[in-house]
């Protein structure tokens, strides 16, 4: 069969031969080359949908923890606010029971005889006394 398309397109029967296996070659290389893109390009999307998912799953780990941090510290704020409230109302109450010491002292002051002297009577140094 060879033989007799060489003969038909007045060739050398080594000539058809040669351009036959170049032929099958270059379907073969072809084929090879299809198949070696496809699993390419399959591993290629299976590992860019693989690093996505994980990608995103740390994206929402990250806004997750972004949240709890958040939270964390809002409450922390509050709870000094709330300490820093109870405190302040202690110092206004301390402050206030000072000041009607003071008020006491002073009106005692005022009664006592005493007052306009240089040096202290014993009343005098029982106010002081109350004042430590």
């Amino acid at each position: 069969m060879i033989g007799a398309l060489a003969k038909l397109l007045g060739v050398d029967k080594w000539l058809i031969i040669a351009v036959g296996a170049l032929a099958l070659a270059s379907l073969v290389f072809l084929a090879a080359s299809s198949a070696y893109n496809r699993i390419y390009d399959s591993g290629y999307q299976a590992a860019a949908g693989k690093f996505t998912a994980q990608i995103a799953e740390m994206k929402a780990a990250a806004v997750e923890a972004r949240d709890k941090e958040a939270s964390r510290q809002s409450a922390a704020n509050e709870a000094a606010k709330a300490r820093e409230s109870q405190r302040i109302a202690d110092i206004e109450a301390e402050n206030q029971s000072l000041e009607q010491k003071i008020e006491e002292l002073q009106r005692e002051a005022s009664k006592d005889p005493n007052a306009g002297r240089v040096v202290l009577g014993a009343p005098g140094v029982q106010r002081i006394n109350k004042i430590r």
